[in-house]
């Protein structure tokens, strides 16, 4: 009985020279089909039938519109739907005056929806030798015309560069703090060694120290708590200035009158 082996393999057979001209031909042709898809999908890009038609605005805005907010940001948009940076997108949304933060997206196939976040002034960030600056709810300062402001009590505040929120921080935390004394709390400030000071509504200056909001709290509150007892003594003659600088005692100055120091905690001068 007589056995044959197999066939040999068909590609044992091709010399390796033609199955390298195989392979190099197959790979040049997928390279051709990509740079062709690629240059269709180029040509779709800038298709007309891409252009952004439409931007959408939310969120609660109260100083744009958005008329107005299209009208600032279309000229700074580039590219169509599909080929737009939306991180550049989102920053020429937060160049709007008033406009703290804003998220883009796309919506197929040809409009954009943005969100955008107004900022809430609280105070006005008092700046030397120029307009203030504004200071918001997250302590940020921004820059906008400040004829748009449309409370006209926003307090003064003001300290070294950075320190705009432990400002604001230090504010908030006093307003119950000063509330028994009537007044108005105008202006809150921090020096550039550290201290801090306030002024209140009829011009009442209080030089409140050095120290952590802690310090500063019961300091304040030590006063408040006895200043009614030395101005009833003087038909309630009004604050001009108190120097609360120390723990135990500060110094007072009526109107028409000189300082006197005072013990805080008794509320009886010496």
């Amino acid at each position: 009985m007589r056995i044959q082996s197999a066939a040999p393999a068909a590609s044992a057979t091709v010399p390796i020279d033609v199955r390298l001209m195989r392979s190099g031909a197959n790979v040049l042709l997928a390279l051709v089909l990509l740079a062709g898809l690629a240059v269709l999908g180029a040509r779709l890009a800038r298709s007309p039938w891409f252009n952004l038609r439409e931007i959408h605005v939310e969120g609660e805005v109260a100083h744009n519109t958005a008329a107005s907010v299209r009208q600032h940001v279309t000229p700074l948009l580039t590219g169509s739907y599909l080929t737009m940076d939306l991180t550049q997108a989102r920053t020429a949304f937060e160049s709007v005056p008033w406009v703290r933060r804003a998220e883009v997206r796309r919506i197929w196939p040809h409009d954009l929806v943005v969100r955008i976040e107004e900022h809430r002034p609280v105070a006005y960030w008092a700046r030397e030798d120029t307009d203030h600056l504004l200071v918001n709810t997250h302590g940020e300062l921004f820059e906008v015309n400040l004829g748009d402001v449309e409370d006209d009590n926003l307090p003064t505040l003001a300290g070294p560069r950075g320190t705009s929120l432990q400002v604001m921080t230090m504010w908030q935390t006093l307003l119950p703090v000063l509330a028994p004394l009537r007044q108005r709390v105008e202006r809150v400030m921090l020096t550039d060694r550290g201290s801090w000071r306030v002024v209140l509504g009829h011009g009442t200056v209080l030089e409140l120290g050095r120290g952590e909001s802690d310090q500063i709290v019961a300091r304040t509150q030590r006063f408040v708590q006895s200043v009614g007892q030395i101005t009833a003594r003087f038909d309630h003659r009004a604050i001009e200035y108190a120097d609360l600088r120390h723990s135990e005692s500060y110094a007072l100055k009526l109107a028409g009158m000189g300082t006197t120091p005072v013990a805080a905690r008794a509320g009886k001068g010496h």
